[in-house]
């Protein structure tokens, strides 16, 4: 059971926040920059990410509770949210905004928009409540933020090799391989709403 939960955290976690989308977008952040400047914003956003997720894995229960709203209902409610993700990623919504995002000039992306909302959006944040709240014991909340380092480290070895990704992906692979998350992606949303309907009795 525990492999099941640990393969499930990790394709949720790694849908939601999709290192090879992010690639390209990477890229465009960081054009013109050079080597060594693009390695530090990539690395103090994935710092950020990971402590924005840490804070809401290991108190976004406490965080729930303190406002009166149940584990069952966030279930539903984030089931919800990341099947609206899926939507997006499936009609391609989600990377034109991602693409718009990056077109804004900054001086420093490393905290918007690569850390959030690009890293750690809505949805994998809501993910990372609604994965550790599956089993609140220690091991189970300690593998999760496991998974989510892991992801981020793919993001990292991704964000590292970007240029040669986005060429050999091209705009057409990106989309393709997008939707094939985005089906993986609503599957899994749906699955958190039978889940938060189950514990809260209405199934």
């Amino acid at each position: 059971m525990e492999i099941t939960q640990t393969i499930s955290a990790f394709v949720t976690l790694f849908v939601v926040i999709d290192p090879v989308g992010l690639a390209p977008l990477f890229i465009a952040l960081t054009r013109g920059m050079s080597d060594q400047r693009r390695r530090r914003i990539g690395w103090r956003a994935l710092g950020i990410a990971a402590a924005l997720m840490t804070l809401f894995g290991l108190a976004g229960e406490a965080i729930l509770t303190g406002i009166g709203i149940s584990l069952s209902a966030f279930r539903i409610a984030g089931g919800l949210l990341l099947f609206l993700t899926a939507l997006d990623m499936l009609f391609e919504r989600r990377t034109e905004r991602r693409e718009g995002q990056a077109r804004d000039d900054d001086d420093d992306p490393s905290v918007f928009p690569l850390a959030t909302p690009l890293l750690a959006g809505p949805g994998a944040l809501a993910s990372m409540i609604l994965l550790v709240g599956q089993d609140p014991g220690p091991a189970h909340t300690l593998m999760i933020h496991l998974v989510m380092l892991a992801v981020l480290g793919i993001a990292a070895a991704l964000f590292a090799i970007a240029g040669p990704i986005a060429h050999v992906l091209g705009r057409t692979g990106t989309m393709v391989v997008t939707r094939l998350f985005g089906m993986l992606l609503a599957a899994l949303s749906i699955q958190f709403v039978i889940d938060g309907l189950k514990g809260s009795g209405l199934v």
